[in-house]
């Protein structure tokens, strides 16, 4: 079991995967109480239930950041499914602030955030795509003069000429 709990300490990115996700919480769970069921693996450094403002309780769900990555990986595997106040809870690691769109999350980025790395990667893509054609253009213009140059008589085949252009232009 702690060999799968290293493959998911590895996880994405560099986040040390120290902050777990507890879902599933009860509705009287306090921070204290959660708090309480997550010291044995280690010291704790925060413990956040994020609360609904319309109901001003909590949203079922809560955060616990440990010290170290090897409590964290010991508080999945021994807390992940297990039971609080008689609900199944689901711990498994946090998603790092960044993937989840920043500090406010998605909700607070306009929808045009990513507009201008968009519009860059776009031009560099327009513009790569002209020089490909201009490339071509010239390997096909090289071609047909190298096809009419090459014979020196009037005996050429003029299908030469044109068989040369589309084997330049058309090998892609």
């Amino acid at each position: 079991m702690a060999s799968s709990t290293l493959v998911a300490v590895g996880g994405k990115g560099s986040n040390p995967k120290t902050t777990l996700y507890v879902g599933g919480l009860e509705e009287s769970v306090t921070e204290a109480t959660l708090h309480a069921a997550f010291i044995p693996f280690g010291d704790l450094k925060d413990v956040n239930l994020p609360m609904d403002h319309a109901t001003s309780k909590h949203r079922g769900f809560g955060f616990v950041e440990f010290e170290d990555k090897e409590d964290a990986a010991a508080a999945v595997d021994n807390m992940h499914n297990s039971e609080l106040f008689g609900r199944v809870l689901r711990v498994n690691y946090a998603q790092p602030v960044k993937i989840k769109g920043g500090d406010k999350g998605w909700s607070h980025q306009p929808v045009w955030a990513d507009a201008d790395k968009y519009i860059d990667e776009l031009a560099a893509e327009q513009e790569l795509e002209a020089a490909d054609r201009e490339q071509r253009k010239r390997t096909a213009a090289a071609a047909v003069e190298a096809a009419q140059g090459g014979g020196g008589g009037g005996g050429d085949d003029p299908m030469a000429a044109l068989e040369a252009a589309a084997a330049a232009g058309g090998g892609s």
